[in-house]
């Protein structure tokens, strides 16, 4: 017989939560800014898969490198 094999790591989804909600606001934030944004180094959509698959470290190199100086 198969056993399910279940590992509990004691951390609550109480305590991930906001973790998760923090996350997707700042992917959220970042890809707003981008849309609105003259960007440099990068296309639009370069800048828009670092947000997304590094985060925080692609929002922040976002906001520190690919955004046009005002």
């Amino acid at each position: 017989a198969i056993q399910e094999v279940e590992q509990d790591y004691g951390i609550p989804v109480a305590a991930i939560a906001p973790l998760v909600v923090a996350a997707v606001a700042w992917i959220v934030y970042c890809l707003v800014d981008l849309a609105r944004a003259d960007v440099r180094f990068l296309p639009k959509w370069g800048w828009a898969l670092i947000i997304i698959l590094s985060v925080p470290l692609g929002g922040v190199a976002f906001l520190l490198l690919g955004k046009e100086p005002a």
